[in-house]
């Protein structure tokens, strides 16, 4: 101890709110200055402590308080300010007797010694500071739990991706970028994952089930070579395979899946973006020369945003009208040919580049014009529909309507592989504003350390909410999955509902979740090197393309209320009447006044409560919406209008059927978890996922009168608490996703 010591006390009182006013810079300055008990040196030091040009840094001041705090406990019967002080100073005899003087000083300063005491005696660790991350799960079994059957397929793609060819590029060069996600693409093929999908007879493996893993696992790297790889063995390849008959698959499926051919999926049109049915784009029959005529009739029917086609596309399906001896078919593909295998444009192809934008620059989108492009009879992708001998139409599906939403059926697999990706792009962001957060500190308690701001209740809400909504689409999605791998004819419109669905709701979750992690972030967030802003930008295309995701949710909606009149008008009077008295019971249960007002914890977490909760929204909005058609068409609405007029209500229909679904796979996963302790982090995360959804949807049910205002505030508190204990696992739970150093590539996400 020195005796310059009993000056810490009234230092670090003034310095604790990190300003020292001019009035108690003045009046220590004096206090130094009068105590001639001091030396000169001793001055000059305590002079230097409260320089306004050099004020301690906070270790100094973390250090002051420790002192303090020590020789309180020390000397526990210390009852002021000045006792304090007399003993930080070894019980120097020049200041006790300046006693009086340092009693005038804390009366100078508005130091109370009651107030002041009970100030340092506060701990240094508060419950916020001291939360921290625990590993109470084993991280390798939460992985294995989430790749499932997929872990050998995803495994291998990251590990290929983490070696140095694969090495982030700088991406301000366009055509060097898009040169070097060709190069990607390439080797990728080289690795036989470009075919994994394609009948072994063609170099493939037969394995839809790793395609879709591969496209999950790309998208932990470079966006722009996912959508070039989807492009090229998904849409181009897809098409050909799904679309076309045996003499397709021999001609081309090996070049594709080898990359020795590359080519385009050559459907939206300036015009009619979403609007497939409604493309102009034609396809000409000749029975005479036994060929098609391609063109594009004006400017406005022209292919645009078609990714490939810019740069290296040569071939393209190209979807367009078949008209037939005058008689329109419908919209049917075709395999065109672009390029020659030097690179050069065939005459009557008319390639434009789309140029920059806001994201995925490594893909080269380009438009198509087609001028009176004649192409072999054989060159119609034929499944579905063909040319007979005698030059006549054909086909095993009589209705147009019908045989062209079975061709898009056939399709399905884009909306399946875009939200998955959109996912792991998610889960790359959340990964690393969640490791930031852990080792990024900021303010904290007067003299203890600075705090991680992820034990913030504020910042876990930010992100833990987001990570448990991750965990959610991804075994919804793996649901998907499963029904799109063993679906029937009968289920193929439910499978495309749903694809349609999780494509909108997926998309729509990354680019929230990935704003909430640059913000988090802060400025760190903002900087290109942690990689944030390539995902924001990239994912940003993916709630517009493979249908623009708020016409898909009409998609749903309309699903859901043909199925709903199906239900009705198979229902005979007896099942009527069950139907109508389990809706009823439903009501008197659920709202009673006892389960509408309560806010028990062993209630608000129970998992039948959250089920119920979302089922009863999801009914209550579907039949609301059944019946308000009804009542506009009945009042002499035309029926497309009825819908327009409803639409905002179809939306909320098609949210809260994809919500219940998204929980109900959730919930399955979670009993299915064998692991003990990983499943006490899951159904956490499932509890947190359910409780955050009706607090968001909590107006709604406010409105509906099945819950009352207390049972509404005490889920919001629940959510608070859910994210706290949460907040031990968040790290091992983002680590889970198994995201190389590599591919995260974000130098915040490391610890120092």
């Amino acid at each position: 101890m020195a005796k310059t010591d009993a000056f810490l006390p009234y230092f670090w009182l003034t310095w604790s709110d990190d300003l020292l006013t001019k009035n108690e810079l003045t009046a220590l300055q004096q206090f130094i200055g009068i105590q001639d008990w001091l030396t000169t040196a001793e001055k000059k030091q305590l002079y230097t402590s409260i320089d306004i040009t050099a004020p301690p840094s906070r270790d100094t001041l973390v250090d002051w308080k420790s002192r303090i705090h020590q020789t309180l406990a020390q000397h526990p019967r210390i009852g002021s300010l000045f006792d304090l002080a007399f003993e930080l100073s070894g019980r120097d005899s020049g200041v006790q007797k300046a006693q009086n003087d340092f009693l005038q000083l804390a009366q100078t300063l508005g130091l109370l010694d009651g107030e002041v005491l009970k100030e340092f005696q506060s701990p240094h660790q508060t419950r916020t500071s001291s939360h921290e991350t625990i590993h109470r799960f084993d991280i390798g079994k939460m992985t294995e739990r989430l790749d499932a059957e997929t872990a050998t397929a995803t495994q291998r793609v990251k590990s290929i991706l983490s070696t140095i060819p694969f090495e982030y590029h700088d991406d301000r060069d366009i055509d060097a970028y898009r040169e070097k996600v060709y190069e990607w693409c390439k080797l990728l093929a080289n690795e036989q994952l470009g075919s994994i999908a394609y009948p072994k007879a063609y170099g493939g493996q037969d394995d839809v089930a790793s395609y879709f893993a591969v496209m999950e696992a790309l998208s932990y790297h470079d966006l722009s070579l996912v959508i070039k790889f989807g492009v090229q063995f998904g849409l181009w390849g897809m098409s050909v395979q799904l679309l076309g008959t045996e003499k397709h698959h021999q001609k081309y499926l090996k070049d594709i899946g080898t990359l020795k051919l590359p080519g385009c999926f050559a459907m939206t049109e300036t015009h009619h973006g979403s609007n497939v049915k409604g493309l102009e784009t034609t396809a000409t029959y000749d029975h005479q020369s036994q060929t098609f005529t391609v063109h594009t009739p004006h400017p406005g029917a022209q292919k645009e945003y078609i990714g490939n086609a810019a740069k290296h596309g040569r071939m393209a399906t190209v979807f367009a009208k078949l008209l037939v001896n005058g008689t329109d078919y419908g919209v049917n593909a075709f395999v065109v040919p672009l390029r020659d295998a030097q690179g050069q444009t065939l005459p009557g192809i008319a390639i434009g580049d789309c140029g920059p934008k806001m994201g995925l620059n490594g893909v080269d989108n380009g438009t198509i014009r087609f001028d009176q492009v004649v192409i072999p009879k054989e060159n119609m992708l034929d499944r579905f529909a063909r040319i007979n001998d005698l030059g006549g139409f054909e086909s095993d599906i009589p209705s147009d309507n019908r045989r062209f939403f079975t061709m898009l059926g056939t399709l399905v697999g884009g909306r399946i592989g875009i939200p998955r990706s959109a996912l792991s792009a998610a889960k790359s962001g959340l990964a690393i504003a969640i490791k930031y957060g852990d080792t990024r500190r900021q303010f904290g308690p007067d003299g203890g350390s600075e705090t991680p701001i992820l034990n913030y209740r504020v910042h876990q809400r930010r992100l833990l909410i987001p990570l448990a909504h991750a965990y959610a689409h991804h075994f919804a999605l793996s649901h998907l999955t499963d029904c799109f791998l063993q679906r029937s004819e009968e289920d193929q419109q439910q499978i495309e509902a749903l694809a349609a669905g999780m494509k909108a709701m997926t998309t729509w979750f990354a680019r929230d979740a990935l704003q909430e992690c640059r913000e988090a972030c802060g400025g760190k967030g903002y900087l290109s090197e942690n990689r944030i802003d390539a995902l924001k930008n990239d994912t940003e295309i993916y709630t517009t393309f493979e249908g623009d995701n708020t016409v898909l949710m009409q998609l749903v909606a309309k699903n859901r209320l043909a199925e709903f009149r199906k239900k009705f008008g198979e229902m005979d009077a007896s099942d009527m009447i069950g139907y109508v008295w389990d809706k009823t019971k439903t009501a008197l249960t659920e709202k009673n006044p006892i389960a509408r007002r309560n806010t028990t914890d062993a209630h608000l977490l129970d998992p039948l409560f959250h089920l119920q909760a979302f089922r009863y929204r999801e009914h209550h909005l579907l039949e609301s919406a059944a019946k308000r058609l009804k009542r506009l068409i009945d009042d002499g609405m035309d029926a497309y209008d009825a819908f327009n007029v409803a639409q905002h209500q179809m939306l909320a229909v098609a949210r809260a059927f994809l919500e219940r679904v998204i929980l109900e796979q959730f919930q399955a996963a979670v009993s299915k978890t064998k692991d003990k302790k990983c499943q006490a982090a899951m159904e956490n995360l499932c509890k947190l996922y359910a409780l955050s959804q009706i607090e968001t949807n909590k107006g709604w049910y406010l409105e509906a009168d099945y819950m009352e205002g207390a049972k509404t505030k005490a889920i919001r508190k629940m959510v608070n608490q859910l994210c706290w204990e949460l907040r031990p696992d968040a790290v091992p739970l983002a680590e889970a996703f198994a995201i190389p150093d590599a591919l995260l590539a974000a130098p915040i996400a490391t610890k120092p």
